[in-house]
């Protein structure tokens, strides 16, 4: 770890959300950031956002989907600049639920047994084996 300090806005300050998103790394690049905050699936202190230019600023919080998770995130700190990953980490606290636990399934099971020459089964049977290894 660097000794170099880890560079924050004045206090009370605000930035742009989109902005926020980048600096933070939840995005790869901003246009990115700005094309989900227009996709209306981020809410700020629970109310929806569908905009890029709101303004945000300490102690408030972001909810929204990221992969197969939903992270819920304090903000804690603006950023100055889009720094290493230990510096966008200490810019917010990260509320998120722990993720579900998926349902065991055998990993290595073997695959359906179907007599020789029977050919390919039918859309009726695939979702009948579907239902049956629980893939619904």
């Amino acid at each position: 770890m660097s000794d170099t300090p880890i560079r924050v806005a004045p206090e009370g300050a605000r930035i742009r959300i989109d902005k926020w998103l980048w600096h933070a790394r939840f995005f790869k690049s901003r246009t990115l950031a700005g094309k989900f905050c227009q996709s209306s699936k981020l809410r700020l202190n629970d109310q929806l956002i569908a905009k890029a230019h709101v303004l945000v600023g300490p102690d408030d919080v972001l909810t929204f989907p990221k992969g197969d998770a939903i992270k819920v995130v304090k903000i804690i700190a603006v950023g100055t600049r889009r720094g290493p990953a230990p510096e966008a980490r200490a810019l917010f606290e990260d509320l998120s639920p722990p993720p579900p636990k998926k349902a065991d399934k055998p990993l290595n099971a073997p695959p359906g047994q179907r007599e020789p020459g029977s050919g390919r089964p039918t859309k009726a049977e695939r979702r009948a084996l579907d239902r049956l290894q629980g893939d619904h």
